[in-house]
């Protein structure tokens, strides 16, 4: 499996391959993955001169650990295949599947990115895919797109079209996204793959937009997709662990790993009732710590 399946993706910022000063440094602000977009973004006209944007921008800028991921135009267009070929030559790390809305869609791509990887000397599986769910039907097949592919990484909503599909409107309340969320983190957890949230548009509303992810977050969704620089500390600071939560996750790590040695089922660990059940939980807890760079501990 490739190792940059499972990596910390927080922040996903979309970026306009058009415009050349949108990619050449968005690593200064240090979001997790960049969205590189040839589809919605680009002008019609303007499709090839993203594309030889993109390219060069992949082998000539060092973005400095930052993920770079490809949203090719959709798969009913004439251009997703040489997007796909330019993504692959230029050393992308992921390519990002607009309006899926089944497995064949993912499979697709896959082999295109199999065949691009071979021309262009990639080593075989090195490039990830990962798929927007844009309507109805795709968020209904979630979970066999989620199986699609071992190169699948995770499943992004997008709210816009996927609520014009149900003939409604983002409200900024939720209640229109809350099905598709729901059943699209059920679909991710139960295929062992990551899912993602939609953009929130509304740069005044900063407040709005806190609230939006401390939902988001607390349904399960292992991060957002961006609009702009101004939104990364927000999603990072809730996506991080306190300290608080770090210590507690170290010592529940410690004394469940003790007292299983000592045969002991149910304990407490600062006053609360504790068993194996919560192992796991303690240790992503510490895994999200050690990616954010604010673990100081030994587990």
């Amino acid at each position: 499996m490739n190792p940059n399946k499972k990596r910390l993706r927080r922040t996903m910022m979309f970026l306009n391959c058009q415009k050349p000063g949108l990619i050449k440094d968005p690593y200064i602000y240090k979001p997790d993955s960049i969205l590189l977009d040839l589809e919605d973004a680009v002008a019609e006209k303007e499709k090839d001169a993203a594309r030889y944007s993109l390219y060069h921008a992949l082998q000539e800028i060092d973005y400095r650990g930052v993920e770079r991921v490809v949203r090719i135009n959709g798969l009913d267009t004439a251009y997703w295949k040489e997007d796909i070929r330019c993504a692959v030559a230029g050393g992308a790390d992921a390519i990002r599947i607009p309006k899926t809305e089944q497995a064949a869609d993912v499979q697709m791509v896959e082999s295109a990115i199999r065949m691009a990887e071979k021309e262009f000397d990639r080593p075989k599986g090195s490039v990830l895919i990962m798929t927007a769910l844009e309507s109805a039907l795709g968020v209904i097949n979630a979970m066999e797109i989620c199986r699609s592919s071992e190169r699948l990484f995770g499943i992004a909503l997008s709210g816009g079209d996927y609520t014009k599909d149900l003939q409604t409107s983002i409200s900024g309340t939720g209640v229109e996204l809350m099905g598709a969320r729901q059943q699209m983190i059920i679909a991710a957890r139960a295929a062992g793959v990551q899912c993602f949230d939609t953009v929130f548009t509304n740069l005044d509303d900063m407040e709005g937009f806190r609230k939006e992810v401390e939902t988001i977050h607390r349904m399960g969704f292992d991060g957002k997709s961006i609009i702009n620089p101004r939104q990364i500390s927000i999603v990072h600071d809730i996506y991080t662990p306190s300290q608080k939560d770090i210590i507690f996750a170290e010592k529940v790590v410690k004394e469940i790993d003790t007292k299983k040695a000592q045969g002991i089922g149910v304990f407490t660990v600062d006053g609360k009732m504790i068993d194996i059940a919560f192992y796991d939980g303690a240790k992503r807890t510490i895994s999200l710590a050690k990616a954010s760079g604010v673990y100081k501990g030994d587990l």
